[in-house]
């Protein structure tokens, strides 16, 4: 399984799809099957049965899944590439377009 350059919490723009263009914090990675789930973009909308969580039932609108590829990490307002590189013995991501360390 291959390093995942997008974590929970990052904010990333979306470069493909139907949500092209929008700006999300990433809710959810899942690294096996390379799917990530964005905040407000990819909106479906799903018909739910009453159960405990949701008494009532209806239409509910959520997030969907996003290929990782279809995302770009976002510095500075900017969507860049992201790359690993060792820093005083660490491994760390930084920011392609501007060399600026990101965690």
């Amino acid at each position: 399984m291959a390093m995942c350059k997008i974590k929970k919490g990052d904010t990333v723009r979306v470069i493909a799809g139907k949500s092209k263009g929008t700006s999300g914090k990433v809710i959810s990675v899942d690294r096996k099957n390379n799917k990530v789930v964005v905040e407000g973009a990819n909106m479906i909308t799903k018909h739910e049965k009453p159960s405990a969580k949701n008494q009532d039932g209806g239409i509910v609108h959520r997030e969907a899944p996003f290929d990782l590829s279809n995302v770009m990490y976002e510095h500075n307002g900017k969507p860049t590439r992201v790359g690993f590189r060792i820093e005083n013995g660490k491994k760390v991501r930084y920011a392609k377009k501007t060399g600026e360390v990101i965690d």
